[in-house]
C-alpha cells in the first residue's frame, strides 16, 4: 500500500513537473511571438505586404517603382501561397539576403539590404510570429512581371554582389546602449536609408550620402542627418519624437506620403524608449549638407491677400485658388487655427523642391491622429495645382522654389519614368556588340592561320 502510494505521489509530482515545464514553454513561445510582432511592426512589414482592404500579410499590394509595378508577396504561414514551408534558415535567407526558398532572388523593393542587420535572436522572434501569430491566407495574388531584362530574377544576383551588404549589426562600444539601439533600428528594421538616401543610376544607395535626402519619384524624402540647415540638427528631441509618434513635430513639420504611412503603421506603435533611441541616433548621424532647406528665420514676411483684394477682384489666380480651397482651415494669413498647422514658414514650403507640397494638394494627408487634409486632385487640374503651390511658396515659404504644370502632371502620373531600363538595354546592346566583335576577331585570326 505504501509502495503504491509512493508511486502515485511520484507520478503526480512528475506530471506536475512536466505540466509546469510545458506551461513555461508556452509562456516562452507566447513571449517570443509577441516580441516578433513588435519587431514586424518596427520593420513596417504590414505596410507593403497588406493590400488595401486585404488580409494582413497576404500580399498583393502594388508597389510603384521606376521599373514598373512590383507586387508584394504573401508572407502568411500558408503552405500553398505563403511561407508555411519555410524553415528558420529559409526565412533568414529571404529576409537578410533576398533569396526565396525556391532560390529565386527577390527584388530590392524588399529592403533586405537593411534587414541584413537583424540579429539572430530577433530573426527567431520574427519567424515565430509569422509562423504562429499570423493567420494563413491561401491566396497568392498577382505576380510581378517587370520588363526585360529585369524579369530575369538572376540579374538581382549580380546586383547583390555589387551593392548588397550582408554584414550584421555590430554595436559601437564607444556609444551608449540607447545610441546603439537607435542605430540598430534606423539602419536595420526601420530601414530609413531606403527612402532617405540618394541612389545611383543602378538604384543602389549611395553610402557616402547616407540619409542626405532623396526623391522617391513623387514625394521627396528630406535630409535627416544632424546638419543644422540641411537636416534635423536644429530639431529638439521632443519635436523629433512627436513627429515620429504623431506625424506632427509641433514646430512646423507634418508628415505626408510614405513617411506618414510609416508613422501610422510603424513608428507610432513603438515604445517611448525606442523612439527616444531613434532620436538619439539621428541627432548624432554625420552631417550632410546636401538638399538644404531655407532657414525659417530668414524667410520674408508673409504676404497674405486681404478681404478687399478678394472682393474687388484684384486677387491673383493663386490667391483666389487659396481662398477657395485652403483659407477656411489655414486662414487668409496662413496662420492656421484650432490645431490646424500654420503655412507660413512650414517645412513643406522650405524644401529644395516643391514636390511634397504638390503631392499634399493632390493626395491629401490622413494621419491616424489629428486633423486630416482632403485631396484636391479631382477639384483642380495640373495648371491650377501648380499655380496654387507657387502662390504658397511665394507667400509663406521660399519664393525661389517653384513648380510647373508639366511637373504636376508627372507627379500625378506617379513620377518621371526611370532611365534605368534604357541604361540596362543599352548596356546589353553594348555587351552584345563587344562579344560579336570579339567573335569576328577570333574568326579572322583563325582564317589567317
Amino acid at each position: 500500500m505504501k509502495k503504491s502510494l509512493s508511486l502515485s505521489l511520484t507520478g503526480l509530482a512528475l506530471a506536475l513537473s512536466l505540466s509546469a515545464s510545458a506551461h513555461a514553454d508556452d509562456d516562452s513561445s507566447a513571449a517570443l511571438i509577441a516580441k516578433g510582432q513588435y519587431l514586424a511592426t518596427a520593420g513596417d512589414c504590414g505596410a507593403c505586404h497588406t493590400a488595401p482592404a486585404g488580409k494582413p500579410f497576404a500580399g498583393g499590394l502594388s508597389l510603384q517603382t521606376p521599373l514598373g509595378s512590383i507586387y508584394s508577396t504573401n508572407i502568411t504561414p500558408s503552405k500553398t501561397a505563403g511561407i508555411g514551408d519555410y524553415s528558420l534558415s529559409d526565412f533568414e535567407k529571404a529576409v537578410r539576403h533576398g533569396v526565396g526558398k525556391d532560390g529565386a532572388n527577390l527584388y530590392p523593393a524588399m529592403p533586405y539590404t537593411s534587414y541584413a542587420k537583424i540579429t539572430d535572436e530577433d530573426m527567431k522572434a520574427l519567424y515565430a510570429y509569422f509562423m504562429h501569430g499570423v493567420q494563413p491566407v491561401d491566396d497568392k495574388g498577382p505576380q510581378t512581371d517587370l520588363p526585360f531584362p529585369f524579369n530575369i530574377r538572376l540579374s538581382m544576383a549580380g546586383w547583390n554582389l555589387l551593392f548588397a551588404d550582408s554584414k550584421p549589426f555590430t554595436p559601437d562600444s564607444s556609444k551608449s546602449a540607447e545610441w546603439n539601439r537607435g542605430a540598430y533600428l534606423v539602419e536595420g528594421l526601420a530601414h530609413c536609408s531606403t527612402c532617405h538616401t540618394p541612389r545611383n543610376v543602378l538604384m543602389a544607395e549611395q553610402s557616402d550620402k547616407s540619409l542626405a535626402g532623396a526623391s522617391l519619384g513623387t514625394w521627396f524624402a528630406p535630409n535627416i542627418t544632424s546638419d543644422v540647415h540641411a537636416g534635423i540638427g536644429s530639431w529638439s528631441d521632443k519635436a523629433l519624437i512627436s513627429y515620429l509618434s504623431t506625424g506632427n513635430s509641433g514646430e512646423g513639420s507634418q508628415a505626408g506620403g510614405p513617411m506618414l504611412e510609416a508613422i501610422n503603421k510603424s513608428f507610432s506603435h513603438l515604445s517611448s524608449a525606442d523612439l527616444s533611441a531613434i532620436a538619439t541616433y539621428l541627432r548624432d548621424v554625420p552631417a550632410q549638407q546636401i538638399n538644404p532647406t531655407s532657414d525659417k528665420a530668414q524667410l520674408p514676411p508673409a504676404k497674405p491677400m486681404s478681404e478687399f483684394d478678394l472682393m474687388s477682384g484684384h486677387a491673383s489666380e493663386g490667391a483666389t485658388l487659396y481662398n477657395n480651397h485652403c483659407a477656411t482651415c489655414h486662414q487668409l494669413s496662413g496662420e492656421g487655427r484650432n490645431g490646424l498647422p500654420a503655412l507660413y514658414g512650414n517645412a513643406v514650403f522650405r524644401r529644395p523642391v516643391a514636390d511634397n507640397a504638390v503631392m499634399a494638394v493632390l493626395d491629401g494627408l490622413v494621419p491616424d491622429k489629428g486633423q486630416a487634409m482632403p485631396a484636391f486632385s479631382r477639384q483642380m487640374d495640373d495648371k491650377q495645382v501648380a499655380t496654387l503651390v507657387n502662390y504658397l511658396f511665394q507667400n509663406f515659404g521660399d519664393a525661389k522654389v517653384q513648380t510647373t504644370e508639366e511637373r504636376v502632371k508627372e507627379l500625378r502620373a506617379g513620377g518621371k519614368p526611370s532611365s534605368l531600363l534604357a541604361v540596362a538595354k543599352g548596356g546589353m546592346i553594348a555587351g552584345g556588340v563587344i562579344v560579336l566583335l570579339a567573335l569576328l576577331l577570333l574568326m579572322r585570326r583563325k582564317q589567317r592561320k
